[in-house]
């Protein structure tokens, strides 16, 4: 059993020790092949480092370091220190009315460096701010003397049935918002047959954020393919194994980080290594290939691929070229993240429904990103769009109040005109 003062004098790159959940490990091994860089641990040397891990990393994480664990600390002298996380608590749900207010609510109760993550966009951040704005310019044209009094949410996603055409986008490190984390996501999304994205870098493993759900329950899993391609062979021979999980959606609209500067500012204020954004992306192939990576991919896995990030009709036209074996599409530009400027996914759909129509035959086309509106989500459906995404409004929505912060944005009240909205339209 070590003290603290005992453990404290390794914070070195030549003697690294952490302290989690009680016991101390000795790190000085990983620091060099540590996605986020050796500087993200040794910041923690000799210290205790339990929340900070625990907001970052799966709890599968901790059997990779088994072998480094050390003895344990002096029940007495553990001490869990963060001087930036604020004690989480629900915020009045019933008060919160539309997207905007869930936002703010959980602002007031996340710490920085989750605010940093989830709000950041690319540069002066003109996409994620268009994404919602090109919806705002697109104007209904309503017929009257319609039967409003119901209408079908269920519709059919790759060929399964879903409560909602509305899924949970890929949104990774959920825990920085709430220690529910991306299981909180998928349990909100339960009582509305919602389907939900696994992020590839999710706060949980996927086999934690499946466990529970009915069989009925939809997921798919999203790819970041590695540099190291075995990495990425070994998770996509897991998420095989998993019924509930029905496809894989690989991600081509951030090849690399995007400057985020939100992220990066809480990072230089905290003194810590690297960004939220940046460790996430150490590792990532930015080198992909359309044939060589489908061709790779129709190797490890027999789950439908989804291309997401699709932000031209040119290369709408080039994926739907590999249907059957690519069975959708997700117009999406990362929800700005990732290059600023990038076209708004609405845009894009204007230009599959301008200049190449027939590949709604081909693939189901889904977009995501600026979603904010029930009436948003209307405008893109009568386009043409199988479903629409929300990737930040489900973590906001975590933050806000843990699961019920989640039903919250998905229940019926947010879409109830949106439905309306469709039989005015699809009137005559």
């Amino acid at each position: 059993m070590f003290t603290l003062s005992e453990v404290s004098e390794h914070n070195t790159h030549d003697s690294c020790w952490v302290i989690l959940y009680g016991k101390v490990y000795d790190v000085t091994g990983i620091l060099n092949s540590h996605p986020g860089g050796a500087q993200a641990i040794l910041r923690w040397g000799g210290q205790e480092a339990t929340e900070e891990f625990d907001m970052i990393h799966p709890p599968e994480t901790m059997k990779e370091i088994e072998q480094s664990y050390l003895g344990t600390v002096e029940p007495q002298e553990r001490s869990i220190t963060d001087s930036t996380t604020e004690e989480i608590t629900e915020a009045p749900l019933s008060t919160l009315l539309n997207l905007d207010e869930i936002e703010a609510a959980a602002t007031k109760v996340i710490s920085k460096k989750a605010w940093g993550y989830y709000f950041s966009a690319a540069d002066d951040k003109i996409s994620k701010y268009l994404n919602t704005q090109a919806y705002r310019s697109i104007m209904f044209r309503p017929r009257v003397f319609v039967d409003c009094r119901t209408c079908e949410l269920e519709t059919n996603l790759l060929g399964h049935k879903v409560g909602l055409p509305i899924f949970v986008s890929p949104t990774a490190m959920a825990r920085l918002g709430h220690p529910a984390g991306e299981r909180g996501i998928a349990e909100g999304c339960r009582p509305f047959g919602g389907l939900q994205i696994i992020a590839n870098n999710s706060s949980l493993s996927p086999e934690d954020i499946v466990e529970n759900a009915p069989p009925t329950q939809v997921f798919g899993w999203q790819l970041y393919v590695q540099l190291n391609r075995q990495l990425s062979e070994n998770m996509l021979a897991r998420v095989n194994q998993l019924d509930r999980i029905k496809f894989v959606v690989l991600t081509l609209d951030a090849p690399v980080s995007g400057k985020r500067e939100d992220d990066e500012r809480i990072n230089i204020q905290a003194n810590t290594a690297a960004s939220v954004s940046t460790q996430l992306f150490v590792g990532t192939d930015p080198s992909l290939t359309r044939a060589d990576t489908l061709q790779w991919l129709s190797q490890h896995t027999t789950k439908p691929i989804v291309l997401k990030g699709i932000q031209t009709h040119e290369d709408a036209i080039l994926a739907s070229q590999y249907a059957p074996f690519v069975k959708g599409i997700v117009l999406s530009n990362h929800g700005g993240r990732s290059l600023d400027t990038a076209p708004p996914a609405v845009h894009t759909l204007l230009e599959l429904r301008r200049h190449c129509p027939y590949v709604f035959d081909k693939v189901e086309v889904w977009v995501d990103g600026g979603i904010r509106r029930g009436t948003d989500a209307v405008k893109a459906l009568c386009l043409g769009a199988k479903a629409v995404g929300i990737g930040r409004p489900a973590l906001w929505g975590l933050a806000a109040g843990g699961v019920e912060g989640v039903e919250r944005t998905l229940q019926s009240w947010f879409f109830s005109k949106l439905w309306s909205s469709v039989a005015f339209l699809t009137a005559g």
